[in-house]
C-alpha cells in the first residue's frame, strides 16, 4: 500500500495553482446567474412592450412572454454549467432525450400545451370575457402555458386546463355589444292579457337601456297548466344584461300588481269521492 505524503498535499493545498482556477469558475458562474437573472427580466420587459406596441392581445402577449421566461432561464442554466467546466454539449443532448421522456410520461400536460397554443392563436375569448367552458363559467383572467385563469362571479379563482377548456364547446357571453334578454311572465286565465302586455310594453319603453331597434318583442308563448304564459324579448347592451333582467323583472311583478295582474302558482285539486 502507498504511504500518504502529508508534505504533498501540503503543496498541493497552498498552491493557488490547484483551487483558485475554481473558485473564479463558481464565481463567475454565480455572477453568470445574478446578472442574467436580470438580464432575462430585461429582455421579458421589452419583448412584452413590443408586442403591446405591435397591437397583441394580452393573452397571446402573457403566453409569449411565459414561453420566452423559460427558454431564457434554460440557456442561463446551460451558460453557468458552461463556466464550471461541465459538458453543455452532452447536456444539451441529456437535456433532449430527458424531454422525450417526459413528453411521453406527461402527455396530458403536453395537450393542455398545444391547447393553450391554439387558444391564444385562434382567440375564442380576450382576458374579461365572460365565458362558459368545461362545465365551469367566468371572467377570463389570464391564459398560461398549461391552464387557464377566470374568476367567478363570486370572486372565486378557477383554474381550468386548456385542454378541457378546448375540448368542450365554449360559450362568449362577452363577444358582442349587444345581448338578448328572455324572460317568461305568466298570468291568470281570468286576467286580460292586453293589461298585461300593455304593462310590459310601458317598462321596456321607459328603461332607456332597452333597445327599440329591434323592437321588444312581446307575445303569448304558451297556454300552461296554470297560467297564461308571456314570452318577451329584448335587446339590450352586454355590460347592462343583467342589471335590466333583474330591474324589469321585479318592475312587472310591483307593476301587476298594482294593476290588478295575477301571477298565479301550481295549484291541484282534489277531489274526495265517499264509498258507497
Amino acid at each position: 500500500m502507498k504511504n500518504f505524503d502529508f508534505n504533498t498535499l501540503t503543496e498541493r493545498v497552498s498552491n493557488p495553482d490547484t483551487y483558485v482556477p475554481w473558485i473564479l469558475n463558481i464565481c463567475i458562474a454565480l455572477s453568470v446567474l445574478i446578472l442574467g437573472r436580470y438580464l432575462v427580466k430585461f429582455i421579458l420587459m421589452l419583448v412584452r412592450r413590443g408586442l403591446e406596441r405591435a397591437g397583441f392581445d394580452e393573452i397571446l402577449r402573457n403566453f409569449i412572454c411565459s414561453l420566452a421566461k423559460s427558454f431564457l432561464y434554460l440557456v442561463l442554466l446551460v451558460i453557468a454549467l458552461d463556466q464550471l467546466g461541465v459538458n453543455t454539449t452532452s447536456l444539451v443532448a441529456l437535456i433532449g432525450a430527458a424531454g422525450l421522456a417526459i413528453g411521453l410520461a406527461l402527455q396530458d400536460s403536453l395537450k393542455n400545451f398545444a391547447s393553450g397554443v391554439l387558444l391564444v392563436v385562434f382567440r375564442p375569448f380576450s382576458v374579461g370575457d365572460y365565458i362558459e367552458a368545461a362545465g365551469t363559467a367566468g371572467t377570463v383572467r389570464r391564459v398560461n402555458i398549461f391552464s387557464s385563469v377566470l374568476t367567478s362571479p363570486d370572486n372565486k379563482e378557477i383554474i381550468v386546463p386548456n385542454g378541457a377548456i378546448f375540448a368542450d364547446t365554449i360559450v362568449n357571453y362577452s363577444a358582442h355589444d349587444e345581448r338578448r334578454a328572455d324572460w317568461v311572465f305568466g298570468i291568470g286565465y281570468e286576467d286580460d292579457i292586453a293589461v298585461a302586455k300593455g304593462v310590459i310594453e310601458r317598462l321596456l319603453e321607459a328603461d332607456t337601456r332597452v333597445k327599440q331597434a329591434p323592437e321588444p318583442v312581446i307575445v303569448i308563448g304558451e297556454l300552461g297548466d296554470n297560467s297564461v304564459n308571456i314570452t318577451v324579448r329584448a335587446w339590450v347592451a352586454t355590460e347592462d344584461y343583467w342589471d335590466v333582467k333583474f330591474e324589469i323583472t321585479e318592475k312587472v311583478k310591483l307593476t301587476f300588481d298594482a294593476e290588478g295582474v295575477s301571477i298565479p302558482y301550481p295549484q291541484m285539486s282534489v277531489h274526495m269521492v265517499e264509498a258507497a
